[in-house]
């Protein structure tokens, strides 16, 4: 049977990205420490969550993936604890500005590059400011472990972001995120449980466990502040929560998956033998 260790950690960041790496890396050591074989880190860790603000001297925090900074780093991590590694970046290309994760398989190989393809904007997350659209599209990418999908913070509110990774073999789904408070809500509105069920649901409806990393702490900014609430977590394939952060504190959270259960179980139940894609039509429009 295939079984292996996933792990969720979150931290809190700071503008320096070399004590953000060095924190990062500490996290991934523990986890490695642990089992875990897939280690994902939570969304743009490399500085604070800029997009609270539109400011022009963040994009120059954006770097080419050919040579990143980052990238580089985490590739040498990767290999020496032979982990994969989705790690988000803020990526330059040209003229164009993408919220990106490069995976990293274990041997410090770079497979490849998502680019979100869900831009968020609101206040504390003005994230169209920075970015354009993604133009990648949803992929799976083989690793040494597993077969993952890759989605990004906004992407993991879209069902249909899931249901394709699911259908192109995603064996587990992976969200970095940095989501809490909602700044412009009079009635201090708390979204962490939706959030949460958001991403559960994607796991019952395609049998598939999520693995989902969202920072902590309390960033200020010109015209918000913004609290990330954490709770960081881990679903099996019947989307039972596993493992859960807490709010505010730096953790790692590890939890075994049998991937060749999963496989089983999702054979036998039916969703995706019984799809009926001859009936979705409307998705392919923005009003249906």
């Amino acid at each position: 049977m295939r079984e292996i260790k996933v792990a969720a950690t979150q931290m809190a960041c700071s503008e320096n990205t070399d004590e953000n790496v060095d924190k990062a890396i500490e996290l991934i050591t523990k986890a490695s420490k642990e089992g875990a074989n897939i280690i994902l880190i939570q969304e743009l860790f490399g500085n604070v969550y800029f997009c609270k603000d539109q400011k022009d001297q963040y994009f120059d925090l954006a770097m080419p993936f050919d040579g990143h900074p980052i990238l580089n780093t985490m590739s040498k991590v990767a290999k020496e604890h032979n982990v994969v590694l989705p790690i988000s970046y803020f990526e330059k290309s040209n003229k164009a500005y993408f919220n990106s994760v490069a995976i990293i398989n274990a041997d410090g190989s770079i497979l490849g590059n998502y680019r979100k393809s869900h831009i968020p904007d609101g206040p504390g997350y003005q994230e169209k400011f920075y970015f354009n659209p993604g133009d990648t599209g949803f992929k799976v990418w083989d690793t040494s472990f597993a077969k993952i999908g890759v989605g990004i913070c906004w992407d993991q509110w879209s069902s249909e972001a899931a249901r394709i990774m699911s259908l192109q073999g995603a064996e587990v789904i992976f969200y970095p995120t940095a989501i809490g408070g909602e700044p412009d809500s009079e009635d201090d509105y708390d979204s962490s449980d939706m959030w949460q069920r958001a991403m559960i649901g994607h796991s019952a409806c395609n049998q598939v466990p999520i693995v989902a990393s969202n920072r902590i702490g309390t960033e200020s900014g010109d015209t918000c502040n913004n609290f990330f609430y954490g709770r960081s977590f881990i679903t099996d394939y019947k989307s039972d929560m596993l493992a859960e952060g807490s709010r505010d504190k730096e953790e790692v959270l590890v939890a075994s998956i049998n991937l060749d259960e999963a496989e089983s179980f999702r054979r036998t139940w039916g969703i995706f033998r019984d799809r009926r894609p001859d009936l979705y039509a409307p998705l392919m429009s923005l009003d249906g």
